[in-house]
C-alpha cells in the first residue's frame, strides 16, 4: 500500500508534467489492484481542479484516491477573519471556498507558500500573532523549489514565525498528525485493514512529508527528483531515526525495483 506525494515526486516541479515512470507506476498499481492515496499539499487550485489536471496530463485514478489539505481546510478554522499569505491562486481559491480575508484585525493567520514575501507580510503576521490570533499552516513543507530555485518551506516559515513571537502553530496538510489520519481512513474503504505499518510513503520532502510519515510506522522512499538534487545533500544532516528507508532517483527507478 502506498501513499504518494505529487510535486517533486509524480510531476516535475519545473513544468508540472509527469515524471519518468510515474504514470506507468500508478498504472501498476490500478493493474493489480495495490492500495494506494495520492496525497499532495496543493493549494494553488481548488482540490477539484487540481485533480482534473493531472488527469488531463495522463495520470489514472479515481477521485477516491486523492487528497489534499483544502478537503481538510473546512471546519479547522472559522470561515470570517483569517489574514492568509500565499500566491494569488490560493487566496482566490480560499475566496471562492467562502473565506473572507481580513488584514485589520484577524481572528488567524493562514499560512501557504510563494517564493516572495516581503519584509512587511512577515512583520505583519508578526503583529497579528502578537495581538492573538492563531497560526495555521496549509502544510509543513520544508522547502519549496521553483524556478531552479529553492525557497524556505511554510514548515520553515512556521518555525521563524514561532521562534518570533512563541506563537504555537497547526498545520493542516502533511505531515501533520491530522493529515494522515485523513488519508488512511480514505486508504481503509480500498482495504479495511490497513494501517500505517502496512504503507509505504514516497516523496521527495525528506524533512517534511517522510519524516512525518516514519514518526506514524510509516516505511519511506526519498526520491530526488523534486527538492534536492542528491541524497547527500540532505540525509546524512537528519537524525538516524528520521532517515528515509530508501532512496530513489526518481519513480521510475521504484517502479524497476517492485
Amino acid at each position: 500500500m502506498y501513499f504518494i506525494d505529487v510535486q517533486g515526486t509524480l510531476i516535475d516541479d519545473k513544468d508540472k508534467r509527469p515524471i519518468k515512470g510515474a504514470i506507468a507506476f500508478i498504472k501498476k498499481l490500478n493493474c493489480e489492484k495495490i492500495p494506494y492515496m495520492i496525497v499532495t499539499n496543493n493549494t494553488k487550485k481548488d482540490s477539484k481542479e487540481f485533480y482534473n489536471y493531472l488527469q488531463s496530463i495522463g495520470f489514472d485514478f479515481s477521485y477516491k484516491h486523492y487528497i489534499d489539505p483544502l478537503m481538510l481546510l473546512k471546519g479547522r478554522i472559522p470561515k470570517e477573519g483569517v489574514a492568509a499569505y500565499g500566491s494569488e491562486e490560493f487566496l482566490t481559491t480560499l475566496q471562492k471556498m467562502g473565506y473572507t480575508l481580513e488584514y485589520i484585525d484577524p481572528k488567524s493567520v493562514l499560512l501557504a507558500i510563494k517564493e516572495d514575501f516581503t519584509s512587511d507580510e512577515y512583520a505583519q503576521m508578526i503583529d497579528f500573532l502578537l495581538s492573538g490570533a492563531t497560526l495555521v499552516g496549509m502544510h509543513e513543507t520544508s522547502i519549496y523549489a521553483k524556478n531552479a530555485k529553492r525557497y524556505p518551506g511554510v514548515g520553515a516559515l512556521l518555525r521563524m514565525l514561532e521562534f518570533a513571537t512563541s506563537s504555537s502553530y497547526e498545520v493542516i496538510g502533511k505531515p501533520s498528525t491530522l493529515f494522515y489520519a485523513e488519508a488512511l481512513k480514505l486508504l481503509k474503504k480500498q482495504e479495511p485493514k490497513a494501517s500505517y505499518e502496512q504503507i509505504t510513503m514516497i516523496s521527495d520532502d525528506v524533512k517534511g512529508d517522510l519524516g512525518g510519515a516514519k514518526e506514524l510506522g510509516m516505511e519511506t522512499i526519498f526520491v530526488t527528483s523534486g527538492k534536492y538534487k542528491t541524497a547527500q545533500e540532505i540525509v546524512p544532516l537528519l537524525e538516524k531515526d528520521l532517515r528515509p528507508d530508501f532512496v530513489y532517483a526518481d519513480i521510475q527507478k521504484i517502479l524497476e525495483s517492485i
